[in-house]
């Protein structure tokens, strides 16, 4: 069973109802360690790379942009790590912070702004322990654009009856209950609805997270459609008409991805290969060990005196 991501309560009108939250979905992507052409992982660490300012004499540099003030610097190319201003100025060219050192940079008008994560921490919302339901309203009027992640209700124990009574109510009603609460450090606002013999919880935009979609189009007012295409279009539409089975459409590169793993030989780690270096030397050394031990064991049961039997 999966791990509830929050347990409290779901609350509409004078009635609260126990629940834990689980995802619900499961992401099946195919995730790799970055690694080295060895096998050895690759990590990454926080540095300040160290960019020499600008010398003042040379008239040919022309004066930064904002934008490229706080553009990040590219990578160093091999042998460039140590500049050799830097070492003149007495500090190292990649200078590595601690993680307890990191700032937030946001990027205003007037220039970049830096916040701690104690400031940070001091405007974050605390997490809900309930899900106050504000308003009904019908699902269709919800544009799948705002729906960002799924959820599944379930009652914790003793509060079965209630759920039950929650969920027959919102399947005959045909609406479904909108909220806001506090998931981890992020506040949602929520759409509850019945999906598949469940309460569901549907994470959603908010309005002005969603792009409207007529920004980003031109000329299409104009454009006069005869009823000739329309009419072949609707009856493409038609033909390819059918029941959603989700079951039917798969994952194919994944599939792909997977059947390459597996017939792929796995690697050997510098340990597995000084292990299995050490490993016959090894079983010799048991080996003489135990003959050793053996022969010791054999001198000593010849040198005790045999007991004579009672005739």
């Amino acid at each position: 069973m999966p791990r509830a991501v929050w347990s409290g309560a779901l609350s509409f009108g004078l009635v609260t109802i126990p629940v834990r939250l689980y995802p619900a979905t499961e992401p099946k992507d195919v995730r790799f360690h970055l690694m080295d052409q060895r096998g050895r992982r690759v990590r990454y660490r926080r540095f300040v790379e160290w960019e020499p300012p600008p010398d003042p004499e040379d008239a040919s540099q022309p004066p930064q942009s904002r934008a490229e003030r706080f553009e990040p610097p590219a990578a160093p190319e091999a042998g460039e790590r140590d500049h050799p201003r830097a070492a003149a100025a007495g500090r190292p060219a990649e200078e590595e912070v601690e993680y307890g050192e990191l700032m937030r940079g946001f990027e205003t008008d007037e220039g970049l702004v830096l916040l701690s994560q104690d400031e940070i921490e001091h405007v974050r919302p605390e997490p809900s322990r309930t899900i106050d339901i504000e308003a009904f309203v019908e699902l269709r009027d919800i544009d799948p654009v705002y729906f960002e992640k799924s959820y599944v209700m379930a009652p914790q124990r003793g509060a079965e009856n209630t759920y039950a009574l929650l969920l027959r109510a919102i399947e005959r009603s045909g609406r479904v209950g909108v909220g806001r609460f506090v998931l981890r450090t992020k506040p949602h606002l929520v759409a509850i609805r019945p999906r598949d013999g469940a309460i569901g919880l549907e994470t959603l935009f908010f309005g002005d997270e969603v792009r409207d979609p007529r920004s980003l189009l031109q000329g299409i007012d104009g454009i006069v459609v005869s009823e000739r295409e329309l009419g072949l279009a609707e009856t493409l539409i038609k033909t390819l008409e059918t029941e959603w089975d989700p079951a039917a459409y798969a994952d194919t590169y994944r599939e792909e991805l997977l059947k390459k793993i597996a017939e792929k030989t796995p690697v050997e780690s510098e340990e597995d290969r000084e292990l299995a270096a050490e490993a016959p030397s090894r079983r010799a050394e048991e080996l003489m060990e135990a003959l050793k031990a053996s022969v010791e064991a054999a001198k000593k049961a010849k040198k005790r005196p045999s007991r004579k039997r009672p005739a």
